[in-house]
């Protein structure tokens, strides 16, 4: 195993997909699987307040077993369901106590979408709760994990004088989400970056076309599809850790393998290569030539163009559930999110596109493919729950 930032390996275990037997944890075989780990060097287990039984597994394995203090526990408030600075304490403190510990060693504000959302959490005292409960040792140190733009990842990133970050990262979100830019911006804060979601949930592997599948197949190195995303990953220095959802013990030998090999910087041309052919591949099945260059931003009434598009895409890519799912999560219960049919044809947008796209026309298409009538109903049911205005 391989550290690059304070004893943190740069394989870490995703615990939101521990294995489960009819509905619940499969406690005794995801033990096997933790410590498997851990014996392999794996020091970071990320979990959160929100994922069922997740928390209370690991506390129940690292107590049972007295690894305690062989890993680092990363975990997540979960920013929007408070209101009050008694919410903070509440969630935290049943955070402890479901873990086993009187510590935390990275605690996450969860699932932050831009400024707006660590604007709230200061209006509740959010930096005096962090400055306490790290006087005290409670937290080690803080950080947030993010979904949305690049440039809402840089405000929120310079919002605070955050320990670490963690965003989704792949070689097909390169120029979405926060980015390969939001990974240098962190690097240069000298902040540790945690990566999650690699293989986007799995689809990186199951559901590439097939042109990708054979080349990998015939591919001389005889790497996997899995192993061709971490080694993009861990190609760049600014990656800390990239968190994996291992729930089988060949599973954690084959990363734990490859996260012993790789060397940052280490792709030749010929591996760069391959990872263009096979992004190449993927975006042939896609709707909208849009590379997410984001010249057409900002819209005048506030419409994220390519964030529409992208979701769009990996409806056709990917599922359309999970186009429409990403859409959600990412763009559509952000605060300020603006939706399609609210476009005014202004065509400013269209003038500073590179591809020469039909903007307007593209949106109103793509709009009503990633938001059917169901997938309204949901998106504004969520907003007003996680919306909510705080007292």
């Amino acid at each position: 195993m391989q550290y690059r930032k304070n004893n943190i390996s740069i394989l870490g275990y995703g615990c939101m997909r521990f294995s489960s037997k009819l509905g619940k944890i499969d406690l005794e075989k995801a033990e096997k699987e933790v410590m498997n780990a851990i014996e392999k060097g794996v020091t970071y287990f990320d979990t959160a307040y929100i994922y069922p039984g997740s928390e209370d597994a690991l506390g129940r394995i690292l107590e049972k077993n007295n690894v305690r203090d062989k890993v680092l526990i990363a975990t997540k408030l979960p920013q929007y369901l408070c209101s009050s600075r008694k919410a903070l304490d509440k969630f935290f403190d049943e955070e402890l106590k479901r873990l086993r510990t009187d510590y935390i060693d990275y605690y996450l504000m969860h699932h932050m979408t831009d400024y707006s959302t660590w604007e709230k959490l200061q209006a509740i005292g959010i930096e005096d709760w962090i400055a306490e409960k790290k006087a005290s040792g409670q937290i080690k140190n803080i950080g947030f994990s993010y979904h949305g733009n690049t440039k809402a990842f840089k405000q929120v990133l310079d919002a605070y004088d955050w320990d670490m970050c963690m965003i989704q990262y792949n070689y097909m979100d390169e120029h979405t989400q926060a980015g390969r830019e939001g990974v240098e911006a962190a690097a240069a804060k000298g902040i540790p970056l945690m990566v999650m979601e690699p293989l986007r949930g799995g689809k990186l592997v199951d559901l590439l076309p097939a042109k990708a599948k054979a080349e990998i197949a015939a591919h001389p190195s005889g790497r996997s599809a899995a192993e061709w995303a971490f080694r993009w990953l861990w190609n760049q220095p600014g990656v800390s850790c990239v968190l994996s959802g291992m729930n089988s013990i060949e599973m954690i030998d084959e990363n734990c393998r490859i996260a012993s090999e790789v060397v940052a910087d280490g792709f030749t041309e010929e591996d760069n290569a391959m990872i263009d052919r096979i992004k190449e591949y993927i975006q042939q099945t896609t709707k909208v030539n849009c590379t997410g260059c984001r010249y057409c931003m900002p819209c005048p009434v506030g419409i994220d163009i390519p964030a529409l598009f992208r979701c769009y895409n990996h409806m056709y890519s990917e599922g359309k559930g999970a186009g429409r799912s990403e859409y959600i999560q990412t763009t559509g219960l952000r605060e300020e999110s603006v939706f399609a049919d609210k476009c005014i044809k202004c065509g400013k947008c269209e003038k500073h596109c590179p591809q020469e796209l039909k903007i307007r026309d593209l949106l109103q298409e793509a709009d009503k493919k990633v938001r059917p009538l169901p997938y309204k109903m949901a998106i504004k049911i969520g907003r007003k729950f996680m919306l909510k205005k705080k007292s």
